[in-house]
């Protein structure tokens, strides 16, 4: 299949591109040569928007997702949607306002993990509300978690992005914290989210979008802690402040 360059992984504010259509699929799925569409993985959801073509008409993307493999990033138009020509020129657009709660959603998911330091077992980042599910057996205060993580937003940490080898990272392994996701090898390169200056606060593997600063992620709360077994712990995160968020 094509390759698509994914633009996004340099730059988490690029909202907008110019590309040509390189393949379209039996199932309507758009490929382009380039592109700011965040495609479904690491439990960030996939981006959708709308191609603009030449005419000023728009194809509505309802999903975006990796093709047969992470080189390839389809774009999945809406259902009755016209179909481009191959070598057709486009403006991709995303829907900023929901891609922008994404990054700050994923970015307070790593702000997490520094406040309980455990082995993550999964993580699915949402809109209005994420989860991460910790390896931990202890008992620990919603509350205190939520004012430790608030004291990390209100610092506004930088948010940099570094990039280290596939072999580095094998070298490496212990600065992956998750246990059952692995991270966005495959491509000769893995993306580091580092918070704080010399990455005083966190470094992770990680190939999702993030705020530049801590601070963006606003008020942010533990709705809820589930326990999903003997030794497993659900954390659930919200936008807002705990008496005033459903």
């Amino acid at each position: 299949m094509p390759m698509t360059l994914a633009l996004y992984r340099d730059d988490f504010y690029l909202s907008t591109v110019e590309a040509t259509v390189v393949d379209v699929g039996e199932d309507g799925a758009i490929t382009l040569d380039q592109t700011c569409f965040y495609a479904t993985s690491g439990g960030q959801p996939g981006d959708v928007g709308f191609l603009e073509r030449t005419d000023g008409s728009r194809i509505n993307i309802v999903e975006t997702r990796h093709g047969e493999t992470k080189a390839t990033i389809l774009h999945r138009p809406a259902e009755g949607a016209p179909r481009p020509a191959i070598g057709e020129v486009v403006v991709a657009h995303i829907d900023w306002p929901r891609r922008y709660r994404l990054m700050r959603m994923h970015t307070a998911c790593h702000l997490l993990s520094v406040v309980c330091p455990y082995p993550i077992t999964g993580a699915a980042v949402g809109e209005e509300e994420s989860r991460v599910d910790f390896d931990m057996s202890e008992t620990i205060d919603r509350d205190a978690v939520t004012s430790d993580l608030m004291r990390l937003v209100n610092k506004n940490h930088p948010v940099t992005l570094r990039w280290i080898t596939d072999a580095e990272l094998a070298a490496n392994p212990d600065i992956v914290k998750s246990k059952n996701v692995r991270p966005p090898m495959g491509l000769g390169r893995v993306s580091l989210v580092v918070i704080g200056e010399d990455a005083a606060v966190d470094s992770q593997p990680c190939g999702g979008t993030h705020v530049s600063e801590t601070q963006e992620v606003g008020a942010i709360h533990i709705a809820r802690i589930e326990k999903k077994g003997k030794e497993n712990r659900r954390f659930r995160l919200r936008f807002g402040v705990p008496d005033t968020a459903g």
